[in-house]
């Protein structure tokens, strides 16, 4: 018998539509969940302005840990499922959504495949993803050998308003 490797991998929630906090709720449950999975922790909610088009309701996100001994590539088949159990439907780039699930980082791995980029390409210079993972794992070093609160200290645009 084959021992299952466990992995800590940190997920990006989103949302800004039918109730947003709600949206957020569900997934956390319904990752909660998932078989081959097992929940470590989850950030606060924030708010944080739209990246992008700017005519839509504000956000609100969070970041979850987590340990599954699923394949980077099936858990990302696992969030896109939950995203489109809850609803999603991508309407434009960075626009309005009832849910995002991001994988943010998948142990130390760094993957660059065509379907997925970890660590996540633009959570580097986000600070609604920095500060709830700082919140949640703040000590964490990246695969890069940085830690986290480096990048977050070197932000200079911020989209958070309210935590």
């Amino acid at each position: 018998m084959v021992d299952k490797i466990w992995q800590t991998v940190y997920l990006g929630l989103g949302s800004n539509l039918n109730q947003p906090k709600k949206q957020l709720e569900k997934a956390m449950d319904t990752l909660n969940a998932l078989s081959g999975c097992r929940w470590l922790s989850a950030s606060s909610f924030i708010e944080s302005l739209p990246q992008g088009p700017q005519d839509q309701p504000n956000f609100i996100n969070a970041v979850v840990a987590i340990e599954t001994c699923l394949s980077p590539m099936d858990l990302l088949r696992a969030c896109q499922a939950i995203e489109l159990r809850l609803g999603k439907q991508k309407k434009r780039d960075w626009g309005e959504r009832v849910i995002d699930i991001d994988l943010l980082l998948y142990g130390q791995q760094i993957i660059d495949e065509a379907d997925l980029i970890v660590p996540h390409p633009n959570m580097l210079t986000r600070d609604f993803v920095l500060l709830p993972l700082l919140e949640i794992s703040p000590e964490l070093i990246l695969p890069n050998g940085q830690p986290v609160a480096h990048y977050a200290s070197q932000l200079s645009e911020t989209f958070v308003i309210r935590t």
